[in-house]
């Protein structure tokens, strides 16, 4: 006898988990061509209350030297991350929301006809969510954006060690008053936010007048150290020191991030940079951001998928870190 089928119409999973999700743990499955795009499709909120970790965006970019776009880069790599979303995440092995309570708490405010006022704006607002006690992953935006994040976060933790992938060491003379995205390293040295014997660059290709005392594994190194030598030297670099992670796509060779306003030829592969991620894992990180991601010189989202998973393996981090305590 067979068995008879049940004529009720197969119903749909819930869609736009970023407005409708009835919590804020653990992974879902949405089509990746539709629904609300958070960043891995986690829950929007209006503050980061009782969540681990906040995904932020800052869409600022009139520091830029050269290409501007990047006030666009937080809704690209959004978009990007759906393809993420449900599933265990590679190399990881599982689903970080499942350790994790995260919450998309959307854009800083900005008035875009008043510069003067964003490094503040960005300052206060970025403490607002430290405040709640949740670690934050920023999504930006040119590089000068880090300044004031690192504010924020040392005004909590003290001076950091400084972990930046980039092609630029961003230590140019900072002007008093200067927006500039070349020179926010060079000013967080000067006013003690960072701890130069425990920072360190990654992947540097272009020369500055100052190294204020932070090591440079520039991009020719990358090659002749690997990723397990690149990592060596990190790890010993940042030792036990509070540290924060601040990744400029443009650390990538441009094959693999055309997308972003300074590229630089001789760049690390995805691969490698995703692997010395990885790899950072004993490492205590209390803040992260990518920064840079310039969607209008992108070609068919790599740029912003890189940066989706340069994302996705900060959280990972976080995942890691809490599940040892």
């Amino acid at each position: 006898m067979t068995k008879q089928k049940s004529s009720a119409p197969r119903r749909p999973r819930p869609a736009d988990n970023a407005f409708k999700g009835a919590n804020i743990r653990g992974g879902v499955n949405e089509p990746t061509y539709g629904g609300a795009l958070s960043f891995m499709r986690r829950r929007y909120a209006k503050d980061a209350n009782g969540a681990d970790l906040a995904i932020w965006g800052v869409p600022f970019d009139a520091a830029t030297s050269n290409r501007p776009g990047a006030r666009f880069g937080p809704r690209a790599i959004r978009a990007a991350s759906a393809i993420l979303e449900g599933d265990p995440q590679y190399p990881f092995g599982f689903d970080p929301f499942a350790k994790l309570t995260t919450v998309d708490v959307g854009d800083c405010a900005l008035d875009y006809g008043n510069h003067d006022d964003v490094p503040r704006e960005i300052e206060t607002q970025a403490k607002e969510i430290l405040a709640t006690g949740a670690t934050l992953l920023t999504l930006g935006g040119d590089h000068f954006v880090t300044y004031p994040l690192l504010k924020a976060h040392v005004a909590k933790h003290g001076p950091l060690a400084l972990v930046q992938f980039d092609a630029h060491q961003d230590t140019w003379h900072p002007e008093a008053g200067r927006i500039d995205h070349g020179s926010f390293v060079a000013r967080a040295a000067i006013e003690g936010l960072i701890d130069m014997k425990h920072s360190i660059q990654i992947g540097i290709r272009t020369h500055a007048p100052a190294t204020h005392g932070i090591e440079i594994i520039d991009g020719n190194q990358i090659e002749t150290l690997g990723v397990g030598g690149v990592v060596k030297k990190v790890l010993k670099r940042v030792g036990k020191k509070k540290a924060y992670l601040t990744f400029d796509i443009d650390a990538l060779d441009p094959a693999y991030a055309p997308g972003t306003g300074t590229p630089v030829a001789g760049g690390l592969t995805s691969r490698e940079a995703l692997m010395i991620l990885r790899a950072l894992a004993p490492l205590n990180f209390v803040g992260f951001d990518v920064m840079e991601v310039s969607p209008p010189y992108d070609q068919s989202e790599i740029t912003a998928i890189a940066a989706a998973h340069i994302a996705m393996h900060c959280v990972a981090l976080v995942a890691l870190r809490r599940g040892t305590k």
